[in-house]
């Protein structure tokens, strides 16, 4: 099968012809229908994570499942399916108590060293991104990495659903809690951001305020469920969100880009009692710093781990929001390309013009 390989941090993606396993008693073979470009990958790539390699990338994907192991009980062959790198053992003591996406056994879900590599090019082993390597035309991957949709919804817009929508949605309606009536900010109008600006209105939010350097990003926010937008490099945004909530700032912010300056900026909208929600990934070795006498006026700042998704019951509910109209994945689409094409793809995204795109598997 065809994949796009990381062989060497900060080069480009290499497509290869690579070999699959046969399931084993909880695995799960996915012929892949679409994949998502995250910026998550892009951190990767370029090093400001570290990652064994080889590996094969992407983690936000789509497709129909073409065979199971034995013991899988979740999805038989023919199922559609939404993959998701929170993984889980099921038996830790976070899987346990409803909060599965911060499992800490996820070894348990992964074969064992002293077993055939899932994935290998001639012999070589090749890593999975986040237990899953979804830019290939097949998955081979943990039960526990996946959810059963219905086939009502498209797949390619059902991919979405993997990473960006669900972490932007996850982290509006779980980590934050944002109630009918407050006020919110949304630092980036990528993928994430603009699922986070729909989450906001769908859950009733006030005053929704949309911030981002690219107006095109801004109108599309605009049209998903913004009040006000503000383009950054106009001025000093954290002045300009106070001035439209009455000089007092907002009950919530997201930070959906991973940026030690916007987390900085998203504290400092706050209003007395308000939280600061960080959703993008901050490279590491980078620190944040908040005034401590802000603490005093019970500010918080918070970090969100993809959405604090319970995703076997969380994925379902958004298929159905998008079913009835409520959540617009339609417009969150702004470029599709075959698998050959996907370094010009990441190109394209790093523009920051670009809401999703997406490889799509013929």
């Amino acid at each position: 099968m065809r994949a796009a390989v990381l062989r060497e941090v900060g080069q480009p993606l290499s497509v290869e012809d690579i070999e699959h396993g046969e399931p084993g008693p909880f695995e799960v073979l996915v012929r892949v229908a679409a994949a998502g470009l995250c910026h998550s990958d892009v951190r990767f790539m370029e090093g400001s994570y570290p990652l064994p390699l080889p590996a094969v990338l992407g983690h936000e994907s789509a497709g129909v499942v073409e065979a199971v192991g034995s013991s899988v009980s979740h999805v038989q062959p023919g199922d559609h399916v939404v993959t998701f790198l929170s993984v889980f053992c099921g038996s830790c003591s976070y899987c346990v108590s409803g909060q599965s996406h911060n499992c800490i056994n996820r070894a348990a879900t992964q074969r064992r060293r002293d077993q055939p590599p899932r994935l290998a090019r001639d012999g070589e082993a090749l890593h999975q991104f986040l237990n899953l390597a979804s830019f290939a035309e097949r998955m081979l991957i943990h039960e526990n990495a996946l959810v059963k949709v219905t086939e009502e919804i498209p797949l390619v817009k059902a991919a979405l659903l993997g990473c960006g929508v669900a972490t932007g949605l996850g982290a509006v309606f779980n980590t934050a809690g944002v109630r009918p009536g407050e006020s919110v900010a949304v630092i980036g109008c990528g993928g994430v951001g603009l699922s986070a600006v729909q989450a906001a209105r769908i859950a009733g939010a006030g005053t929704i305020v949309a911030l981002d350097r690219i107006d095109q990003k801004l109108a599309l926010a605009s049209s998903l469920g913004a009040t006000h937008t503000i383009n950054v490099s106009e001025g000093d945004p954290v002045a300009a969100v106070k001035d439209l909530t009455d000089g007092l700032g907002v009950d919530n912010s997201f930070e959906a880009i991973g940026n030690t300056t916007t987390t900085e900026m998203a504290f400092a909208m706050l209003r007395k009692g308000g939280t600061a929600t960080l959703i993008g990934l901050i490279p590491v070795g980078q620190k944040v710093s908040i005034p401590g006498v802000d603490l005093i006026d019970e500010k918080r700042l918070q970090g969100s781990n993809m959405g604090s998704n319970r995703f076997r019951v969380d994925v379902p509910r958004y298929v159905q929001m998008y079913l009835d109209g409520r959540l617009n994945l339609d417009d969150m689409v702004t470029e599709t390309m075959p698998l050959e094409e996907i370094n010009q793809g990441f190109d394209h995204m790093r523009t920051g013009k670009a809401a999703r795109n997406l490889v799509v598997f013929r």
